[in-house]
C-alpha cells in the first residue's frame, strides 16, 4: 500500500477504502460497463472526512475524481489508474426538513428519488425530476446544474439551491448553508460550485428549496402535425393555464415509433404522427383545474392545433405516458449510439433538427437520429445511431454541433461538458469567458487536483 493510501486509511478505516484490484470489479459508469480504473475508492461519511482526505491529497499532489450516482452522460466521472475516487455514497442523509421555511437540508450523496419521497411524506414537493431519479445524487445534480422536466415552472437546480457546503482542493471547508431566499451580503459563493462539475470543490451538503405539494396534477399525451403547431399549442397552454404548465416534453415521431415498436412500450395512440407532446399542469383547485385543462385541450383540438389526445384516468396510465418519454433503452441497440444535449432558441429548432438529420444521413445511409426534449425551455436531446460499427463519435459530434454554433446554441443544456465536449466548449463560450473560467480554476485549485481534464482542457486551445 502506498503512503497516501495508508494516510487515507487512517482517516476512514480499511473497510471504506477499496484498492485497485477491487475497484476493477466495478463498472466505470451507467454508460460505460468497462472495469473501473482507479488507484482507490474512498467512502467518507461526512464533511470532516472529505476535508481530511483533500488535505492529504493536496499535500501529496494526488488527483481526485468525485463520484455520485455515476449517471453522468459526458464521461465526467470516469477515473484513470492515477486518480483516487471520493465516493459520497455514504453521505446520503436527509438532515432536516423545514415546512415553514420551505427548505430541506440534505447530504450530497442522497438519491434524488429518496429526497422527493421523503419531503412528499411531509406534504412537500421537491420539483427537480429526471429519468435517472432513482440513481442520481443531489451532489451530482448540483455539480451539473441539472435540469429535467420541470424547468419550465421551477427552474434549473441552481434555482432550487439556497445554500451549500463544499470542500476545496486544499481541504478548506466553505460552509455557506444559507436558508433564506434573500441574502445579498457579498458574493453568492454557492454559484462557484453549481454547474462547475466538481472542478472547484466537492459539495458535501446543501439547503434545497421545497414547495407545497400541488393539490392537482393533470397529464396528457397529444399528437401534432407540424412544429408550428407544437409552438402554437405551447403558447396556448402558457396563456390559458395561468402559469400552471410544469412540463411540456416533445418527441419527434420516429422516436415515439421506435420506443413503442415491437418489444417496446404500448402506444396509447397511433404511431404515425409527426410530433408527440407529453405535458403536465399543476394547480391548487382540483375541480376547476381539471375543467380548465380539458377545456383548453378541447379548444386546441377544435382548432386543429392538436390532432389527437389521450388523458390518462389512473396513475398507471400517467406512468405509462411518461415512461414512453423517459425509457429509451429500446433505441440503444445496435451500438454505437451517441447521446446529445443541446439548447437553442425555440424558433430555430425545426430547422436545426432537419439539418442535423440531413448531416447524419449524408454520413451514413442507414443512420438514424432520434429527437426529443424539453422544448419549452429550449433543450433538445438527440440519439445518433450510425448503424455502422466503429468509433464514430467525432464524426457524429460534427453532425450535431457544427450547425448549432451557427445559430448561437449551447453544446450543453444540462449534462455538462465533462471530457466528451472539451473540444466543443469554444463553440458556446467566448475566449474571454473561457479565460475567466481558467482564472477561477487556478485560484481555487492551482494544482489541478479536482476532476482534472473536465470542463476545461488542460492545454489552451
Amino acid at each position: 500500500m502506498s503512503n497516501i493510501l495508508e494516510q487515507i486509511e487512517g482517516i476512514v478505516g480499511a473497510p471504506r477504502l477499496l484498492q485497485s484490484d477491487v475497484v476493477a470489479e466495478r463498472p466505470t459508469s451507467f454508460w460505460n460497463i468497462a472495469p473501473m480504473q482507479a488507484k482507490a475508492i474512498v467512502y467518507p461519511s461526512g464533511t470532516d472526512e472529505v476535508a481530511a482526505i483533500m488535505r492529504c491529497c493536496s499535500e501529496n499532489g494526488q488527483t481526485v475524481i468525485t463520484h455520485g450516482g455515476l449517471t453522468n452522460c459526458v464521461a465526467a466521472a470516469e477515473p484513470t489508474t492515477a486518480d483516487i475516487v471520493v465516493s459520497l455514497a455514504r453521505m446520503n442523509r436527509i438532515v432536516e426538513i423545514d415546512p415553514v421555511g420551505g427548505t430541506a437540508v440534505v447530504e450530497a450523496g442522497a438519491i434524488l428519488q429518496n429526497v422527493q419521497d421523503t419531503v412528499a411524506g411531509e406534504g412537500l414537493y421537491f420539483p427537480l425530476d429526471l429519468g435517472a431519479r432513482g440513481s442520481c445524487t443531489i451532489g451530482g445534480n448540483i455539480a451539473t446544474n441539472a435540469g429535467g422536466m420541470n424547468v419550465l415552472r421551477y427552474g434549473m437546480m441552481r434555482n432550487l439551491v439556497l445554500g451549500l457546503e463544499a470542500v476545496l482542493a486544499d481541504g478548506t471547508v466553505v460552509s455557506s448553508m444559507n436558508r433564506m431566499l434573500k441574502n445579498n451580503a457579498g458574493y453568492d459563493l454557492k454559484q462557484l460550485f453549481i454547474g462547475t462539475e466538481g472542478t472547484l470543490g466537492i459539495v458535501t451538503q446543501a439547503v434545497l428549496r421545497v414547495f407545497p405539494q400541488p393539490a392537482s396534477r393533470q397529464n396528457a399525451l397529444v399528437a401534432l402535425q407540424s412544429f408550428d403547431q407544437v409552438t402554437n399549442f405551447l403558447a396556448c397552454l402558457q396563456q390559458q393555464l395561468a402559469g400552471g404548465l410544469s412540463a411540456f416534453e416533445i418527441m419527434w415521431g420516429d422516436y415515439f415509433a421506435a420506443v413503442t415498436g415491437p418489444g417496446g412500450h404500448r402506444a396509447p395512440m397511433q404511431r404515425d404522427h409527426a410530433f408527440y407532446v407529453a405535458l403536465q399542469a399543476e394547480g391548487g383547485d382540483p375541480d376547476s383545474d381539471v375543467e380548465r385543462f380539458e377545456r383548453v385541450l378541447a379548444e386546441a383540438m377544435e382548432k386543429r392545433i392538436i390532432i389527437d389526445a389521450v388523458l390518462p384516468k389512473s396513475e398507471a396510465e400517467v406512468r405509462a405516458i411518461w415512461t414512453i418519454r423517459e425509457d429509451f433503452e429500446g433505441i440503444l441497440e445496435p451500438e454505437p449510439v451517441y447521446l446529445y444535449d443541446v439548447s437553442l432558441p425555440i424558433r430555430e429548432m425545426a430547422r436545426y433538427v432537419d439539418e442535423v438529420r440531413a448531416n447524419v444521413r449524408a454520413r451514413w445511409a442507414a443512420g438514424e437520429c432520434y429527437t426529443l426534449g424539453h422544448v419549452a425551455d429550449g433543450n433538445l436531446h438527440f440519439f445518433v445511431q450510425p448503424n455502422v460499427t466503429g468509433d464514430l463519435h467525432a464524426v457524429s459530434d460534427e453532425c450535431v454541433y457544427a450547425p448549432l454554433a451557427r445559430i448561437g446554441g449551447s453544446v450543453s443544456a444540462e449534462h455538462g461538458i465533462g471530457t466528451e465536449k472539451l473540444h466543443w466548449l469554444a463553440h458556446s463560450r467566448s475566449v474571454a469567458e473561457i479565460e475567466l473560467m481558467r482564472t477561477l480554476k487556478q485560484s481555487l485549485d492551482p494544482r489541478n487536483l479536482l476532476n482534472p481534464g473536465r470542463v476545461l482542457s488542460e492545454q489552451r486551445q
